[in-house]
C-alpha cells in the first residue's frame, strides 16, 4: 500500500540528533546492540536453558514462550516492511562520519552501526527490544517487583528506540510504531500462548500464570505471518525481505517442533550440555547468514539450530536420567 507511510516521514529529528555531542552517538550506537536479533535471542536463549524456580513458576514454560512472541514480533516487522516498504533515513546510508578520536578498530565497529540497508519502517529494534524486554519482565515473575521489571523493561525498550534516532538508521515514528507494536505483540502472543492473565478476568487468574503457558500457538502464528511477509517480498521483488521471512518462517516451525519433545518441567539445562549446544547452534546461525543468499540453506540451517535450542532442556534431561539410571 505505498503512499501510507511516507518516504520522507521526519519531523525536525535528524536535526537534533545532528545537534549531540560525538560521545553521545557512539554510547547510543553501543545501546543500539541491546535489541540486535542475534542479542535478543542469545539472551532467550540463556534465560530459557538456566531460570530456575527462582525466576518463574515454569520457567521452561515461560523461557519457550518468550522466544515465541519475540518471533512474532520480527514476524510483524517483516510483514510490516514488505507491506509499507519505505526508505531509512539519508543518515544510514554512506558516506560515514566516523569520530576521528575512535582508536580503528571501534571505527570500524561504529561504521557498521550508523549504516543499515533495507527498510525502515517500522523498527525492528525498536518492536524487538519492546517485546523482549516486555515479556520477559512479565513471565520472569518472580525476580523482583512487578513495577520494578516493568520499569526496567520500559527503560530498555526507550533506550533502543532512542539509539536507532541517535544513529539516524530510522525516523521517530519507526521507533514509535515499533514500541507500540511490540508492546502490542506481547499481548496478543501472550494470550496466543494462553497466559490466564490476558484471558481470565480478575480472581479466576491463577497463582502461577506461567504454569498454563504453551508456546506452540504463537511460534506457528508467527510461521504463519512470516509466509505473509515472504508472499508481500515476493509479489514486490524485496529479496532481501524474502530472505529475513524465510528465517521467521524457520524460527516458528523449528520453535513448534522442538516444543513437542519438552514436557515444561525440565530442570534448568546443566553448563556442560549447553557449551557443545551453543557452538553447533551458532555454527548453524553463522552458517545462515554468511550464505543468506540462499534461501534453501536458511531455512533448513535456522529449523535445525532452532529445534536443538527449544529441545534442549528435554535431551539434556534424559542424557542425565539416562547417566543415573546406568550408575545405579
Amino acid at each position: 500500500m505505498t503512499g501510507l507511510v511516507p518516504a520522507e516521514r521526519g519531523i525536525g529529528e535528524t536535526a537534533a540528533v545532528d545537534s549531540l555531542p560525538e560521545f553521545v552517538v557512539v554510547v547510543f550506537a553501543a545501546v543500539t546492540h541491546l535489541a540486535d536479533p542475534w542479542f535478543l535471542f542469545g539472551l532467550l536463549a540463556v534465560g530459557y536453558w538456566f531460570a530456575g524456580d527462582e525466576t518463574a513458576g515454569s520457567p521452561r514454560r515461560a523461557g519457550a514462550t518468550a522466544i515465541a512472541v519475540v518471533t512474532c514480533a520480527y514476524a510483524v516487522v517483516a510483514v510490516g516492511k514488505a507491506w509499507f516498504a519505505v526508505p531509512r533515513p539519508p543518515g544510514a546510508m554512506p558516506p560515514v562520519d566516523v569520530p576521528t578520536w575512535l582508536p580503528e578498530l571501534l571505527a570500524g565497529w561504529f561504521e557498521a552501526q550508523v549504516l543499515s540497508d533495507g527498510f525502515g519502517f517500522p523498527s525492528g529494534h525498536a518492536t524487538g527490544g519492546a517485546a523482549a524486554y516486555g515479556t520477559l519482565a512479565l513471565l520472569y515473575n518472580r525476580v523482583w517487583t512487578r513495577r520494578r521489571r516493568l520499569f526496567g523493561a520500559g527503560v530498555v525498550a526507550a533506550a533502543v528506540a532512542a539509539s536507532r534516532v541517535v544513529i539516524e538508521v530510522h525516523y521517530l515514528v519507526d521507533v514509535v510504531v515499533g514500541v507500540a507494536v511490540g508492546a502490542g505483540v506481547v499481548a496478543g502472543g501472550l494470550w496466543l500462548a494462553g497466559d490466564p492473565r490476558f484471558r481470565s478476568r480478575g480472581s479466576d487468574t491463577p497463582h502461577d500464570p506461567t504454569a498454563a503457558l504453551n508456546p506452540t500457538p504463537a511460534f506457528l502464528s508467527a510461521a504463519a505471518l512470516s509466509v505473509v511477509a515472504a508472499g508481500l517480498a515476493v509479489t514486490a521483488g524485496h529479496t532481501g525481505e524474502v530472505v529475513e521471512a524465510g528465517i521467521g518462517i524457520a524460527t516458528g516451525v523449528g520453535g513448534a517442533v522442538g516444543w513437542l519433545f519438552v514436557t515444561g518441567d525440565e530442570p534448568p539445562v546443566p553448563v556442560r550440555v549447553v557449551v557443545p549446544a551453543l557452538a553447533l547452534t551458532g555454527a548453524l546461525w553463522v552458517g545462515t547468514y554468511a550464505l543468506a543468499n540462499s534461501l534453501a540453506v536458511t531455512l533448513v540451517a535456522t529449523t535445525a539450530a532452532v529445534v536443538a535450542v527449544v529441545a534442549l532442556p528435554a535431551f539434556a534431561h534424559r542424557g542425565v536420567d539416562a547417566v543415573r539410571h546406568e550408575r545405579a
